[in-house]
């Protein structure tokens, strides 16, 4: 049977500023690579044959500081803008509590956390899950299926688009849904990719 990690990336550096990162390639802060090389800690007795991440750089270096943690460094890797965090639009760059001092709380809320309504010129959780999800079904589900230990390193509305399908969830559900930073989250999977379990691999404070 499969297992399929799902890794949200380390703390970025925009993320310790408070300001939507999206598609500008920032890289960790040091308590994110502090949080890579932690989640690496607890992947060391974890089979892993198959990489998969985005092509922005905190996603592909939380891999690569916890791959080698791991001492699986070596692992056959493919990356993709599909799996990239949410484009945040407009709001790339800008401060959350400035954004809430300027349009409202109620706005803000409605911009992070509606499924389907898009910041301007950004993407909606709907959308992320509209090009995540056929790179899912067409390169990740086929190496699961085959028997292969899949880690997918990427963000947290990405990753929020694949835990929505695997524990089909509403999208009501999918709002409540945060994973967090850094710790691994391993999908135990049947021959038809159902989920038998799932479980983080650290605990973290909710």
């Amino acid at each position: 049977m499969p297992n399929l990690i799902l890794l949200r990336h380390g703390q970025s550096a925009w993320n310790l500023e408070n300001r939507f990162t999206g598609w500008v390639d920032v890289d960790l802060s040091p308590l994110g690579e502090q949080e890579a090389r932690k989640a690496g800690e607890v992947l060391k007795d974890i089979q892993i044959d198959l990489l998969f991440t985005s092509v922005l750089k905190r996603a592909m270096r939380t891999a690569e500081l916890a791959l080698d943690v791991a001492g699986k460094s070596d692992i056959p890797t493919e990356r993709d803008q599909a799996l990239n965090e949410r484009h945040y639009g407009d709001l790339q760059g800008l401060n959350k509590d400035d954004i809430g001092r300027q349009y409202g709380e109620a706005q803000l809320k409605i911009w992070r956390r509606s499924y389907d309504i898009p910041p301007p010129n950004g993407e909606s959780l709907k959308d992320t899950q509209e090009r995540c999800m056929p790179y899912y079904h067409n390169h990740i589900a086929p190496k699961l299926r085959e028997g292969k230990n899949v880690m997918i390193a990427a963000h947290g509305n990405s990753l929020r688009s694949i835990a929505m399908y695997l524990d089909n969830l509403t999208k009501e559900q999918v709002l409540e849904l945060n994973i967090p930073t850094g710790i691994p989250l391993l999908y135990e999977l049947d021959s038809d990719l159902k989920v038998l379990s799932k479980r983080y691999l650290a605990e973290f404070a909710a």
